[in-house]
């Protein structure tokens, strides 16, 4: 064999070694994230999940646009982790929580599902369900903070991962002002949640992320305003006597 052609034929051992090492790095890598992926959202590959939505207000049997597109983004997500997903009515599931992992879109309003885990899961929050237009309906009182809505310009939702229950399967709650801002906290988690992975873990956390300029900008522009973790899974103060006696 003359120099020329060992050189060539170690030149492709070296490039063929090159690949496989490339291959099975990417692999790894990709099967890495896949099982972060999975812990995080607490979907094992074939595992079954909730989609719990809720009724358009007003209108019987059907879910506002906006809410579609975050059952579609929360869809994605759930077929990435090879997992299957059931959607149903907020208002048609009667079980707990735990066994199976569940994505809650809506406020209180329009899911009592919603309602429900706010009252059991986060009791540091309150949100104004009063049908009557007015520049508290709709607000978030987290704490001793209170945040309004500015229609269209400045609105607020909660994302949060609760754990409960006899099981370990997390429950994802979109809980917004208008149906825009529960697509927006979805599109949040989608494109967000390696850091939230490696900032949270498999702990229970809440966000209040703003939307700016809904009108202009659509779902797109998301702020977080505040980590309110703490405030959100503490009760709410109980009023003052002065406070009950005003009311």
């Amino acid at each position: 064999m003359t120099d020329d052609v060992r050189n060539i034929v170690l030149g492709v051992v070296a490039a063929g070694i090159s690949a496989s090492i490339g291959w099975i790095a990417r692999t790894y890598l990709w099967r890495r994230r896949l099982r972060r992926k999975q812990a995080f959202f607490g979907l094992p590959g074939n595992s079954e999940c909730l989609l719990v939505v809720n009724r358009e207000a007003g209108r019987d049997g059907s879910v506002h646009r906006f809410d579609v597109f975050a059952l579609l983004e929360l869809s994605a997500l759930v077929k990435d982790c090879g997992a299957n997903a059931q959607i149903i009515w907020h208002d048609a599931t009667q079980q707990g929580f735990g066994e199976r992992t569940e994505f809650c879109v809506g406020g209180p309003f329009t899911n009592r599902r919603t309602a429900a885990h706010l009252q059991s899961l986060l009791p540091g929050v309150l949100v104004d369900t009063d049908t009557e237009r007015g520049p508290d309906q709709g607000s978030f009182v987290i704490g001793t903070e209170h945040y309004r809505m500015d229609r269209g310009t400045a609105e607020y939702v909660l994302l949060a991962r609760l754990t409960a229950g006899e099981g370990s399967r997390p429950v994802f709650l979109f809980c917004g002002q208008r149906a825009i801002t529960n697509q927006a906290a979805t599109r949040y988690l989608a494109r967000h949640h390696g850091k939230l992975y490696r900032k949270h873990g498999r702990n229970s956390f809440c966000l209040l992320l703003k939307v700016v300029n809904s009108q202009a900008y659509g779902p797109d522009v998301v702020e977080v305003v505040a980590d309110v973790t703490r405030a959100a899974l503490s009760a709410l103060p109980a009023p003052s006597t002065s406070d009950s006696a005003v009311s």
